[in-house]
């Protein structure tokens, strides 16, 4: 096992501290007046509405007669708009050269490709499931500390099979391997300890002609009985059947993605299970547009993969937005709306941002647009109902009642 990455990094959390999930400094008295609020999923418009936000929560909402505006309050003007709760992206990486200096870089230089690839799509929480420590502790703790405008990052530590280093990740990046159940515990603790906020398993990890190296369930499961000790989640990275099944067996909470190597869809027995343990699954159906050059060969993949979302989701499993970016490129969010909404409704869509990830994260004041909730909000250009492109036409992203993205 290589465990120099975790003690450097352990190095950063110690001079940076445990940076939790606070908001952001300056947040300001808004009113976003005048735009249909949908204050969750499943309930119906509030037309013609007000919200004030104040000291980073909903303080009122409710219609332009009943809600008074604060004199001090920045109005934004919402008429023909759409008002939601903050969106979640629940598979993201910041592993690119830009993320690299994020604790010395000028805020600007990181403002930039954090509009590009979050904040202008309405992410106001994203988990990052793998990515160097040592530059996304430093940028979790300048977005908390209100020095650069950003979501709030929630942490996944990585581990890999031994000999399992994946053929995508250039060979020079180390990757943290475990080989034994006593291994896979200490690096889970390691990286809990140094402000992670749960693990993210390789169940099975792609080796390009090679056979695929996937993770011995009693090495998995010593993994998720320290993460789920201390109340953390676990994420797995499937890549075929036997790493689905180790998912199963070690009781991992979120699946990454769907797998479409696995030929004819889930089981009914692994169906079962999912349900009966409460898995989750994170579909990144566009991720499988970007994997091989052949369009025959993609269509017939991203039909699998949109199969399986509706498999999982008629079993009455939860299903959690997600899209890999940061890994893919594909920044623009209308093509992984477009490729759910073949299994899903465009409410159950809205659910996987918002109402879904609030719940299973156990996050009690997010994902709905209410009195007292964190003012996690986005105001979208058209009514995602209609139309689920619209999810992607965002106005404005305020995070903690701070407006971390205006349309231009």
């Amino acid at each position: 096992m290589n465990g120099n990455l975790v003690r450097l990094a352990f190095c950063f959390f110690v001079l940076l501290g445990a940076a939790g999930a606070t908001a952001p400094a300056d947040a300001q008295t808004l009113a976003l007046v005048g735009g249909n609020v949908y204050a969750s999923p499943e309930a119906a418009p509030l037309a013609d509405a007000v919200v004030i936000t104040s000291d980073g929560v909903i303080t009122a909402i409710g219609s332009r007669s009943e809600v008074q505006i604060p004199s001090d309050a920045r109005v934004i003007d919402c008429s023909g708009k759409t008002v939601v709760a903050g969106f979640w992206n629940s598979h993201v990486h910041f592993t690119q050269e830009v993320w690299k200096n994020a604790a010395s870089a000028p805020a600007a230089a990181l403002e930039a490709p954090m509009r590009d690839m979050l904040t202008k799509w309405g992410f106001t929480t994203v988990w990052d499931l793998g990515s160097d420590p040592r530059a996304s502790l430093p940028l979790r703790a300048r977005i908390n500390a209100g020095n650069v405008a950003g979501p709030n990052i929630l942490l996944a530590g990585n581990m890999y099979p031994k000999g399992g280093h994946p053929i995508y990740v250039p060979a020079e990046i180390e990757v943290p391997e475990v080989a034994t159940p006593n291994e896979a515990a200490t690096m889970a603790r390691n990286f809990l300890g140094m402000g992670h906020n749960g693990i993210k398993l390789f169940t099975g990890a792609f080796m390009g002609d090679k056979p695929v190296v996937n993770m011995d369930p009693t090495v998995a499961k010593a993994a998720v009985d320290v993460a789920h000790a201390q109340g953390k989640p676990v994420f797995a990275h499937p890549q075929n059947t036997a790493g689905v099944e180790t998912v199963i067996g070690a009781g991992v909470d979120v699946m990454a993605h769907t797998v479409p190597s696995q030929r004819g869809g889930y089981t009914p027995e692994q169906l079962a299970r999912f349900k009966l343990q409460g898995i989750a699954l994170t579909p990144t159906l566009s991720l499988f547009t970007t994997v091989v050059l052949d369009p025959a060969v993609t269509a017939r993949i991203v039909t699998a993969t949109a199969d399986q979302l509706r498999q999982f989701s008629e079993n009455g499993g939860v299903v959690l937005f997600g899209t890999d970016v940061g890994f893919i490129k594909i920044y623009d969010t209308t093509l992984e709306y477009e490729l759910m909404h073949r299994a899903l409704s465009e409410r159950q869509i809205l659910a996987s941002l918002t109402t879904n990830p609030a719940q299973y994260f156990k996050a009690a004041k997010k994902g709905r647009v209410e009195k007292g909730f964190d003012a996690d909000v986005v105001v979208l250009d058209g009514d995602p109902t209609a139309d689920v492109k619209n999810l992607a036409r965002v106005a404005y992203t305020i995070r903690a009642g701070k407006v971390i993205y205006q349309k231009p």
